[in-house]
Protein backbone atom coordinates (compact mmCIF):
# COMPACT_ATOMS: atom_id res chain seq x y z
CA UNK A 1 0.00 0.00 0.00
CA UNK A 2 2.71 2.34 1.01
CA UNK A 3 4.45 1.89 -2.69
CA UNK A 4 1.47 2.21 -4.51
CA UNK A 5 1.15 5.86 -2.29
CA UNK A 6 4.54 6.40 -3.36
CA UNK A 7 3.70 5.84 -6.76
CA UNK A 8 0.53 8.03 -6.89
CA UNK A 9 2.94 11.22 -5.99
CA UNK A 10 5.52 10.33 -8.43
CA UNK A 11 2.58 10.01 -11.11
CA UNK A 12 1.43 13.46 -10.04
CA UNK A 13 4.68 14.93 -11.19
CA UNK A 14 3.72 13.09 -14.35
CA UNK A 15 0.24 15.18 -14.65
CA UNK A 16 2.31 18.38 -13.24
CA UNK A 17 5.26 18.50 -16.02
CA UNK A 18 2.87 17.16 -18.42
CA UNK A 19 4.67 18.20 -22.19
CA UNK A 20 2.85 21.12 -23.75
CA UNK A 21 0.18 20.82 -26.91
CA UNK A 22 2.71 22.03 -30.49
CA UNK A 23 0.63 23.80 -32.86
CA UNK A 24 1.30 23.78 -36.34
CA UNK A 25 1.12 27.62 -37.76
CA UNK A 26 -2.01 26.39 -40.35
CA UNK A 27 -5.13 24.03 -40.54
CA UNK A 28 -3.16 21.58 -42.04
CA UNK A 29 -5.97 19.10 -40.97
CA UNK A 30 -9.45 20.31 -41.53
CA UNK A 31 -11.80 18.82 -38.88
CA UNK A 32 -9.02 17.82 -36.77
CA UNK A 33 -8.30 18.50 -33.16
CA UNK A 34 -5.03 16.82 -33.82
CA UNK A 35 -2.84 14.33 -35.47
CA UNK A 36 -1.01 12.07 -33.55
CA UNK A 37 1.07 9.46 -35.83
CA UNK A 38 -1.69 8.16 -38.17
CA UNK A 39 -4.11 8.95 -35.24
CA UNK A 40 -6.81 11.36 -36.48
CA UNK A 41 -8.76 12.97 -33.63
CA UNK A 42 -11.12 14.56 -34.76
CA UNK A 43 -12.99 18.16 -33.31
CA UNK A 44 -16.16 15.75 -33.44
CA UNK A 45 -14.47 12.68 -31.34
CA UNK A 46 -13.38 15.23 -29.00
CA UNK A 47 -16.80 16.72 -28.35
CA UNK A 48 -18.06 13.38 -27.74
CA UNK A 49 -15.33 12.74 -25.23
CA UNK A 50 -16.17 16.37 -23.56
CA UNK A 51 -19.65 15.31 -23.44
CA UNK A 52 -19.38 12.75 -21.58
CA UNK A 53 -17.92 14.47 -18.80
CA UNK A 54 -20.33 16.90 -18.50
CA UNK A 55 -23.38 14.42 -18.90
CA UNK A 56 -21.34 12.67 -15.85
CA UNK A 57 -21.05 15.41 -14.04
CA UNK A 58 -24.48 16.77 -14.22
CA UNK A 59 -26.08 13.39 -13.15
CA UNK A 60 -23.26 13.63 -10.41
CA UNK A 61 -24.80 17.30 -9.62
CA UNK A 62 -28.47 17.84 -10.26
CA UNK A 63 -28.89 21.35 -8.34
CA UNK A 64 -28.40 23.92 -11.05
CA UNK A 65 -26.40 26.35 -9.10
CA UNK A 66 -24.15 23.92 -7.87
CA UNK A 67 -24.16 22.69 -11.53
CA UNK A 68 -22.98 26.06 -12.74
CA UNK A 69 -20.16 26.38 -10.19
CA UNK A 70 -19.30 23.08 -11.95
CA UNK A 71 -18.83 24.69 -15.35
CA UNK A 72 -17.09 27.43 -14.70
CA UNK A 73 -14.45 25.48 -12.66
CA UNK A 74 -13.91 23.34 -15.76
CA UNK A 75 -14.24 26.01 -19.01
CA UNK A 76 -10.85 24.68 -20.08
CA UNK A 77 -12.21 20.95 -20.64
CA UNK A 78 -11.68 20.60 -23.89
CA UNK A 79 -8.28 21.29 -24.07
CA UNK A 80 -7.91 19.32 -21.19
CA UNK A 81 -9.26 16.45 -22.47
CA UNK A 82 -7.45 16.45 -25.85
CA UNK A 83 -4.17 16.84 -23.74
CA UNK A 84 -5.38 13.78 -22.05
CA UNK A 85 -6.18 11.58 -25.23
CA UNK A 86 -2.99 12.76 -27.22
CA UNK A 87 -1.07 12.06 -23.89
CA UNK A 88 -2.10 9.02 -24.18
CA UNK A 89 -1.32 8.14 -27.70
CA UNK A 90 2.68 9.07 -26.49
CA UNK A 91 2.61 7.21 -23.89
CA UNK A 92 1.10 3.95 -25.52
CA UNK A 93 3.99 4.84 -27.94
CA UNK A 94 7.08 4.91 -25.56
CA UNK A 95 5.89 1.78 -23.26
CA UNK A 96 5.57 0.04 -26.61
CA UNK A 97 8.86 1.09 -27.91
CA UNK A 98 10.44 -0.03 -24.23
CA UNK A 99 8.01 -3.53 -25.09
CA UNK A 100 6.15 -2.36 -21.74
CA UNK A 101 2.44 -3.89 -21.84
CA UNK A 102 -0.82 -3.79 -18.96
CA UNK A 103 -2.97 -6.91 -18.58
CA UNK A 104 -6.50 -6.45 -18.16
CA UNK A 105 -5.87 -7.96 -14.62
CA UNK A 106 -3.63 -5.75 -13.54
CA UNK A 107 -5.97 -2.87 -14.71
CA UNK A 108 -8.51 -4.72 -12.06
CA UNK A 109 -6.00 -5.35 -9.22
CA UNK A 110 -5.41 -1.56 -8.97
CA UNK A 111 -9.34 -0.83 -9.37
CA UNK A 112 -9.84 -2.67 -6.86
CA UNK A 113 -7.00 -1.21 -4.52
CA UNK A 114 -8.39 2.17 -5.05
CA UNK A 115 -11.85 1.27 -4.85
CA UNK A 116 -10.79 -0.02 -1.22
CA UNK A 117 -9.22 3.06 -0.25
CA UNK A 118 -11.95 5.05 -1.35
CA UNK A 119 -14.39 3.50 -0.36
CA UNK A 120 -16.09 1.44 -3.14
CA UNK A 121 -16.90 1.93 -6.86
CA UNK A 122 -19.00 4.38 -6.70
CA UNK A 123 -17.22 6.83 -4.26
CA UNK A 124 -13.84 6.16 -6.71
CA UNK A 125 -15.53 6.97 -9.41
CA UNK A 126 -16.99 10.10 -8.05
CA UNK A 127 -13.95 11.17 -7.11
CA UNK A 128 -12.16 10.65 -10.66
CA UNK A 129 -14.57 12.71 -12.20
CA UNK A 130 -14.43 15.94 -9.60
CA UNK A 131 -10.77 15.91 -9.32
CA UNK A 132 -9.73 15.03 -12.28
CA UNK A 133 -12.47 14.94 -15.07
CA UNK A 134 -12.53 11.53 -15.99
CA UNK A 135 -16.08 9.79 -16.37
CA UNK A 136 -16.75 6.40 -15.09
CA UNK A 137 -16.85 4.91 -19.05
CA UNK A 138 -13.01 6.25 -19.11
CA UNK A 139 -11.81 5.11 -15.53
CA UNK A 140 -10.22 2.23 -16.35
CA UNK A 141 -8.32 3.78 -19.43
CA UNK A 142 -6.78 5.92 -16.94
CA UNK A 143 -6.09 3.29 -14.91
CA UNK A 144 -4.15 1.98 -17.83
CA UNK A 145 -2.47 5.12 -18.71
CA UNK A 146 -0.99 5.01 -15.15
CA UNK A 147 0.05 1.27 -14.80
CA UNK A 148 2.12 2.18 -18.73
CA UNK A 149 3.33 5.12 -16.80
CA UNK A 150 4.40 3.21 -13.45
CA UNK A 151 5.79 0.39 -15.80
CA UNK A 152 7.81 2.04 -18.51
CA UNK A 153 9.72 4.07 -15.59
CA UNK A 154 10.59 0.99 -13.96
CA UNK A 155 11.91 -0.51 -17.40
CA UNK A 156 14.04 2.14 -17.55
CA UNK A 157 15.06 2.22 -13.81
CA UNK A 158 13.91 5.24 -12.95
CA UNK A 159 10.34 7.20 -11.98
CA UNK A 160 8.14 9.13 -13.40
CA UNK A 161 9.44 12.25 -12.33
CA UNK A 162 13.34 12.06 -13.72
CA UNK A 163 14.40 12.29 -17.22
CA UNK A 164 14.70 9.46 -18.50
CA UNK A 165 11.12 9.23 -18.14
CA UNK A 166 10.43 12.55 -19.91
CA UNK A 167 12.95 11.83 -22.26
CA UNK A 168 11.34 8.49 -23.43
CA UNK A 169 8.14 10.48 -24.01
CA UNK A 170 9.76 13.04 -26.08
CA UNK A 171 10.94 10.38 -28.13
CA UNK A 172 7.97 8.92 -28.72
CA UNK A 173 6.15 12.50 -29.68
CA UNK A 174 9.20 13.25 -31.97
CA UNK A 175 7.85 9.66 -33.43
CA UNK A 176 4.29 10.65 -33.49
CA UNK A 177 5.53 14.24 -35.32
CA UNK A 178 2.24 15.38 -33.45
CA UNK A 179 0.05 18.30 -34.72
CA UNK A 180 -2.53 19.65 -32.68
CA UNK A 181 -5.04 22.47 -34.03
CA UNK A 182 -4.04 25.90 -32.20
CA UNK A 183 -6.95 26.69 -30.85
CA UNK A 184 -6.54 23.29 -28.10
CA UNK A 185 -2.76 24.47 -27.16
CA UNK A 186 0.80 24.02 -27.75
CA UNK A 187 2.74 20.59 -27.39
CA UNK A 188 6.42 21.24 -27.14
CA UNK A 189 8.29 17.57 -27.45
CA UNK A 190 11.39 18.70 -25.60
CA UNK A 191 10.14 20.25 -22.01
CA UNK A 192 7.99 18.85 -19.12
CA UNK A 193 6.11 21.49 -18.63
CA UNK A 194 2.55 23.00 -19.16
CA UNK A 195 1.79 26.28 -20.91
CA UNK A 196 -1.88 26.91 -21.69
CA UNK A 197 -3.25 23.43 -21.31
CA UNK A 198 -4.22 22.92 -18.04
CA UNK A 199 -4.43 19.11 -17.41
CA UNK A 200 -6.21 17.70 -14.48
CA UNK A 201 -5.44 14.36 -14.41
CA UNK A 202 -4.33 12.28 -11.23
CA UNK A 203 -1.94 13.95 -9.04
CA UNK A 204 -2.74 12.23 -5.60
CA UNK A 205 -4.81 8.80 -6.10
CA UNK A 206 -5.03 7.74 -2.04
CA UNK A 207 -5.98 11.88 -1.22
CA UNK A 208 -8.47 11.65 -4.35
CA UNK A 209 -10.27 8.47 -3.52
CA UNK A 210 -10.05 9.18 0.08
CA UNK A 211 -11.74 12.95 0.08
CA UNK A 212 -13.53 13.43 -2.81
CA UNK A 213 -14.20 17.39 -2.96
CA UNK A 214 -16.00 19.25 -5.79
Amino acid sequence: MHRRRRTALLLSAVIAAAPLLTACGNDAHPGAAAVVGDQRITVSQLENRVGEVRAAQREAVPDEAAYAQVIAKSGTLPRDVLHNMVLDEVLHKAAEDAGVTVTRKEIQQMRADLEGQAGGAEALETAWLQQYGIPPQRLDENLRLQLEAQKLAASLGTDTGKPAFWNALAAASKQLDIDVNPRYGTWDVQKSSRADAKTPWVREVTAAGAQPAM
